[in-house]
C-alpha cells in the first residue's frame, strides 16, 4: 500500500501538486505551530522561528510539482525545517552578532505559552518554573546537535522513532540511543533542579 493511501496529509499533497490550494491551507493550518514550536526550540527566538515556519511552507509549495509519496508528509516536512533551522544555525555561528538580542527559551512570547497550565500559582512557584525552563533550555541547546535535533523531534507528538530516524538520516537503533543519551544528559545535568520523571522513557 503506497504511504499516500494511508497518510491523508500526503493525500493532501498530491492536491496541492494539481493546483488546489485550499489543500495547501489545510496542511499549512495543521502543521504551522507543530513546525513554529520545532524551529523556537532550535533556535531560541520566536521571531526567526515563525519566518523559518514561513519559509519551509514556501519550499513545500515551491516543490508541490516535483512531490512524490515516498514518505508521510509529516517527516517530509519536518525534513526541511530542521535543514532550514542547521542553515540557520551555521549563519549564527557566522555572524554571532546578529543573534546577540535573541529572547531566551523562557521569554514570554514562547509559542507555548497558548499550551501552559493554568492552574493557580503562586508568584515563587512561577519563578521556579520560570528558571527550570531556562535551564532545560539551556541545557538541551548545549546538546551536540544530532542529539538535540532527536530530542526535539521526539517532542512532536506526529512523529514516530522511524520517523525521526528518517528525518535524521539514520538507522532506527542509532536513533534511539541518540534520544537515551541525550535524555541521559539532560537527566544529569537537571537532576539537582528536577524532582520528576519528566525526560524518563516514555
Amino acid at each position: 500500500m503506497m504511504p499516500g493511501e494511508t497518510d491523508p496529509d500526503a493525500a493532501l499533497m498530491m492536491k496541492v501538486k494539481e493546483g488546489d490550494m485550499t489543500a495547501f491551507a489545510e496542511l499549512a493550518d495543521k502543521y504551522k505551530q507543530p513546525v513554529i514550536n520545532l524551529a523556537y526550540r532550535m533556535l531560541r527566538d520566536l521571531a526567526e522561528a515563525e519566518d523559518l515556519a514561513q519559509a519551509a511552507f514556501l519550499q513545500v509549495y515551491r516543490s508541490a510539482a516535483r512531490y512524490e509519496v515516498s514518505s508521510k508528509f509529516s517527516t517530509w516536512l519536518f525534513t526541511i525545517a530542521r535543514n532550514l533551522c542547521l542553515n540557520e544555525i551555521r549563519r549564527r555561528s557566522r555572524h554571532p552578532a546578529d543573534s546577540m538580542d535573541a529572547p531566551g527559551i523562557d521569554g514570554g512570547d514562547s509559542p507555548q505559552a497558548q499550551f501552559e497550565d493554568r492552574r493557580t500559582s503562586s508568584p515563587p512557584d512561577l519563578l521556579l518554573e520560570s528558571e527550570l525552563e531556562r535551564m532545560v533550555g539551556e541545557a538541551i541547546a548545549d546538546l551536540p546537535e544530532t542529539q538535540r535535533s532527536a530530542l526535539l523531534l521526539c517532542q512532536q507528538d506526529e512523529l514516530s522513532y522511524e520517523e525521526i530516524s528518517a528525518i535524521l538520516g539514520c538507522s532506527l537503533s542509532a536513533t534511539k540511543s541518540t534520544i537515551h543519551r541525550a535524555r541521559e544528559t539532560l537527566k544529569q545535568r537537571l537532576k539537582p533542579y528536577l524532582k520528576t520523571g519528566v525526560w524518563d522513557e516514555q
